[in-house]
């Protein structure tokens, strides 16, 4: 009737847990209790339902990152916080953060939290230790006790290992003041705690489960096992899985034997005089065979057979033995006598293995393994060595051989032997007593095999060569057929190629003269567009300012405004013989006796003629000619830059300094204008083709335009050309990428 009641209970609560859960999903609600997150699905755990909840910190410890178990009166639920800050056991808070699936059970992510106070931990659960190993109580203050199997200090806590009921579980607890953790092997003890699953996170699996018990007081011993067991009576090896009035799973027993064979760190097998024994213990002490070795451990059982567990050891001051193996008989092994002894037994060797891997001590092992059958029994022999075992891997298969080393049994349920396993200390334990034969049956048979495989080539090759001769003939002839064909299409193929080659070659022709027609054109294009630029353009500009001043002059100053007639006169005959130039490009520099300088101050003095505009014109160093090309080009990009700083500057005065060196002319054009902004430039896609232009004609003569403007500071053009022989006219294909705008042209230059 009891038991009804709390299953009831339990299912009511279970009921109101999933009417919560199911409104906080859909009316966006919080879930205010530890119990109600854990109630949650995978799935819908992962939907960030809000949580609010107050309770005790019953986990938290340093190297968890921040993360903590906390418990209120539903249960107990682990909080997701990676942070520095993290709160203490005993610390109330109030909490808020949203679902995650976690590992393995449900938790709470993104937390918010606030320590309100302190108070004693939650009374913990008793529980059975199948329901604390099941996983089921994660999260949950819990209570039980059981046997300490092994204890050591881990960091600042106590790390113990405990079984119950068949089970072990590993603690975590303060350090006890005052006791050694050695003498706690044995005691039975009391403990409360907070469990922790450990997990396969793909799957979602437990894997197990550790116990955190965060005050001294959770951990109690009840009983602790005598302070040095190795004063207890010793005791037989074949005693210690018999009967004994009295005995508890906390007791331990003291035997003594000598050593046949130690795995450092693993196990180590003895025997007295009334047989052998498996010790496994987590000691590390290296022995040798023949000591006499004494230990004290926990009976158990392991494939239905005794063993000592948990066991600490040590070597006795006695000298020692000489282990003799002793030969039992194949029956004798399968009765299940002579476990962990050191025996000696023959067997036909069916075939070897070698297997490499780390042992517990982290030292690399090799295993090498005999198969072997001795009557009707066919059993293992392993040798474990640091480096190939080269003498029993090149024993040959079918030799027999003797074997002598620790018999290793596993047994059923009903006792009967499933395997045998000899434990070998060394190569020398195995001895060749007779090598087989060389004609063995498997070499007969694979010697027939061949031979039989010979014949049947044989038989086919004659009936093959016999076939082919008679085809070969016909081959031949037809060979010839083919040979007359091909030459035909060779001759047909080769006439051809050579027509083809031909008019390829025509093709090809044609199509570079096409491409050299056109890149003349584009080119000559590309100069007329520039001088029209450079004279007609400029010169439309000029007298274009000039009209604007007649306008302005002709009802007040009639005689003013005839000045300017006469200047529009004179730029119009300019024009033409600029036009006719630039047609006809027939006259001879050489005749003309050009003056750059003074050509430099007739064009810009035009160009700024009645825009209040005040011009310097200096030289500096060895003036003399300069090529064509060179001259041209620094007087096309002059008038081009006075006229956008006529435009667009606002300046009233302009310096023009051009300075000669052996191998370079610098021209600079300075004025003290407005200056611009380069995010405001307009260029070829705006119609305005001006720093293009300069642009262009420097790229022509391998040199460079610096254009150098800030808004209120004025402008710089800046031009760069050399006067060496290279200085020759080059073909512009393609825009001029060599204008450096520190500070981009007036906007519609």
């Amino acid at each position: 009737m009891k038991e009804f009641f709390k299953l009831l209970v339990f299912f009511a609560f279970a009921l109101s847990n999933a009417a919560l859960i199911a409104s906080a999903q859909q009316s966006n609600e919080v879930l205010t209790n530890a119990s109600a997150v854990l109630a949650l699905s995978g799935e819908q755990a992962s939907r960030d339902i809000k949580v609010s909840i107050r309770g005790i910190v019953t986990a938290a410890e340093p190297d968890w990152g921040g993360r903590f178990f906390i418990q209120d009166s539903s249960g107990g639920v682990f909080v997701e916080n990676i942070s520095s800050r993290q709160p203490a056991p005993g610390d109330v808070l109030t909490l808020t953060g949203v679902s995650f699936p976690g590992g393995y059970a449900p938790t709470i992510t993104r937390p918010d939290w606030k320590k309100v106070g302190e108070a004693p931990l939650p009374r913990p659960k008793p529980v059975a230790i199948e329901d604390l190993m099941s996983g089921a109580e994660d999260g949950q203050r819990v209570k039980f006790s059981g046997i300490v199997r092994h204890a050591q200090n881990s960091g600042i806590l106590l790390e113990a290992e405990l079984t119950s009921g068949g089970y072990r579980v590993l603690v975590y607890a303060p350090m006890l003041p005052g006791i050694d953790p050695e003498n706690l092997v044995g005691a039975q003890v009391e403990v409360a705690g907070t469990p922790a699953t450990a997990y396969n996170g793909a799957l979602r699996h437990l894997i197990s489960v550790d116990v955190y018990s965060p005050v001294v007081t959770d951990f109690s011993i009840v009983k602790l096992a005598a302070l040095d067991p190795f004063q207890e009576p010793l005791t037989p090896v074949n005693n210690i899985a018999q009967y004994r009035a009295g005995r508890s799973s906390a007791d331990r027993v003291h035997i003594k034997g000598v050593l046949t064979y130690q795995r450092n760190g693993e196990d180590l097998f003895i025997k007295d005089a009334t047989g052998g024994l498996q010790i496994k213990s987590r000691q590390v002490l290296s022995l040798s065979k023949g000591d006499i070795v004494e230990a004290v451990g926990f009976p158990e059982f392991e494939n239905f057979l005794p063993v000592l567990d948990d066991a600490v050891f040590r070597e006795t001051d006695e000298t020692g033995a000489d282990v003799k193996p002793v030969s039992p008989s194949v029956g004798d092994l399968l009765s299940g006598l002579h476990h962990s002894d050191f025996i000696t037994i023959r067997g036909k060797l069916l075939d070897h293995l070698e297997e490499r891997s780390t042992s517990p001590t982290g030292e690399p092992d090799i295993k090498t393994s005999l198969e072997l059958q001795s009557s009707n029994l066919v059993f293992t022999a392993v040798a474990e060595t640091l480096t190939p075992d080269l003498p029993l891997i090149s024993i040959p298969i079918g030799s027999l051989v003797e074997v002598s080393g620790v018999c290793f049994l596993q047994s059923a349920a009903d006792g009967r032997i499933q395997s045998v396993q000899i434990l070998i200390p060394a190569a020398y334990n195995v001895r060749v007593l007779k090598k087989p034969s060389w004609l063995t049956p498997e070499r007969l048979f694979i010697s027939l095999v061949i031979a039989f495989i010979v014949i049947i080539a044989g038989t086919t090759w004659t009936i093959m060569v016999t076939k082919r001769n008679s085809a070969l003939k016909r081959l031949i002839h037809e060979r010839e057929l083919d040979q007359m064909e091909l030459q035909k299409a060779h001759d047909t193929l080769e006439w051809r190629v050579k027509e083809r080659t031909e008019q390829l070659k025509f093709q090809v022709t044609a199509r570079k003269e096409a491409e050299v027609q056109f890149k003349a054109t584009l080119t000559e294009r590309t100069r007329l567009a520039r001088e029209l630029h450079d004279t007609i353009e400029q010169t439309m500009t000029g007298i274009t300012l000039q009209l604007n001043a007649i306008n302005k002059l002709f009802e007040q100053d009639p005689k003013s405004a005839t000045h300017h007639l006469g200047l529009i006169r004179n730029m119009v005959r300019r024009s033409r013989v600029d036009l006719r130039r630039t047609i006809w490009d027939l006259r001879s520099r050489e005749q003309e006796q050009f003056d750059l300088c003074k050509a430099l101050s007739i064009g810009v003095n035009q160009i700024i003629e009645n825009a209040g505009m005040r011009v310097e014109i200096e030289t500096t160093g060895s003036v003399r000619p300069l090529p064509e090309v060179v001259e041209d080009t620094l007087l096309r990009i002059s008038q081009e830059a006075v006229t956008n700083t006529v435009k667009h500057s606002g300046a009233d005065s302009v310096n023009i300094d051009l300075n000669f060196s052996d191998r370079y002319i610098v021209l600079e054009i300075k004025d003290n204008g407005s200056g611009f902004t380069p995010e405001s430039c307009a260029g070829p896609n705006d119609g305005h083709f001006g720093i293009l232009g300069m642009s262009e004609r420097a790229k022509r003569v391998d040199g460079r335009v610096s254009i150098i403007s800030r808004p209120g500071q004025g402008t710089v053009v800046r031009v760069e050309l050399p006067i060496t022989p290279a200085s020759l006219p080059k073909t512009i294909n393609e825009p001029a990428d060599q204008t450096e705008i520190i500070a981009d042209s007036h906007p519609h230059s």
